[in-house]
């Protein structure tokens, strides 16, 4: 079996080739089953989650995803999320490979928000917006450049310093970033918002869109997580990456159980948009809002090119 470390992982996985490959599972599709998620000791008191996210496509390969989620680990200086991913042949059972999980999460989150804003977004979007200084925060940039003429990026988190912290990342690759404080002030100056934490209190508010904004909630994907208020939804035309969302997404429950939504005003789904089968963006002024709580056919999709690039060289 061969194991692909994290540089190795992320070294397969630039953004314009990884978008490509997202986009090409979502219209072949393949056999997704519901993730499984377990409890691991009491969240009160330190305690995290367990997922177990498999896919496969039929005489092709098998994929499966175990991640860790223990939200008090900010406090510990440690990563929220670990996250280890295992490559087999679907047709025998034989493992082919071990890939560095936490980079295909990252990655795929990030480029899967990318592959949304090709049709979600304005094709003039410059300005945007990243709430969060994690892993995928991290990332957000670089995918949405892959697909959009992202000229300035906004960067805010719950603690200020974390924000300067990318920033100035940021700046360093080249990038016009600057860290803001107020919320409110940039979300009307943002043509593209990407919340990328693991919050569990609306950090978003609706009223505070600007007409044309396209938002992605990336961050949260279990029912107790929660990145935007009902009226966020109440104002946009609303996508998922996949219908599992309606069921685990803290921000579409709450935002149903609020009156801001209901299912029948879903718009479609990612693999919908990818295949022609759903209308994206209609109007310069409308507010678009993208959900997701993650795929393991994107996990796959990723995993695939990690182990192709591989093999070639």
């Amino acid at each position: 079996m061969q194991t692909f470390d994290a540089a190795a992982t992320a070294a397969a996985l630039d953004f314009p080739a990884l978008i490509d490959a997202l986009r090409r599972a979502q219209v072949q599709g393949a056999n997704v089953p519901l993730r499984h998620t377990h409890a691991i000791g009491d969240p009160a008191a330190g305690g995290g989650t367990v997922l177990l996210m498999p896919a496969w496509r039929e005489g092709g390969r098998f994929g499966l995803k175990t991640i860790t989620i223990f939200p008090a680990n900010t406090a510990l200086g440690l990563p929220g999320l670990h996250a280890v991913y295992t490559l087999f042949d679907a047709r025998t059972g034989v493992p082919l490979a071990q890939l560095d999980g936490n980079e295909i999460t990252a990655r795929r989150t990030a480029a899967t928000a990318a592959l949304a804003a090709c049709h979600l977004a304005r094709p003039d979007a410059r300005r945007l917006l990243v709430l969060g200084c994690g892993r995928v925060a991290r990332l957000l940039p670089a995918a949405l450049r892959a697909v959009r003429p992202i000229a300035a990026v906004a960067v805010w988190n719950h603690r200020p310093e974390g924000a300067r912290r990318l920033a100035a990342e940021l700046q360093a690759q080249g990038v016009a970033a600057q860290a803001v404080d107020a919320l409110a002030p940039a979300l009307a100056q943002a043509d593209i918002v990407s919340a990328a934490t693991l919050s569990t209190t609306a950090l978003l508010r609706g009223r505070e869109l600007a007409p044309g904004t396209h938002v992605d909630l990336i961050g949260s994907f279990t029912p107790a997580m929660r990145e935007a208020d009902a009226e966020c939804f109440a104002r946009s035309r609303v996508y998922v990456d996949t219908e599992e969302a309606l069921a685990k997404s803290g921000d579409l429950l709450a935002a149903r159980a609020e009156g801001g939504f209901d299912d029948t005003r879903l718009q479609g789904t990612l693999a919908q948009l990818c295949r022609g089968e759903a209308a994206g963006r209609g109007s310069a002024s409308e507010i678009t809002l993208f959900k997701a709580v993650g795929s393991a056919l994107a996990d796959l999709a990723a995993a695939e090119l990690v182990w192709d690039t591989g093999r070639q060289k």
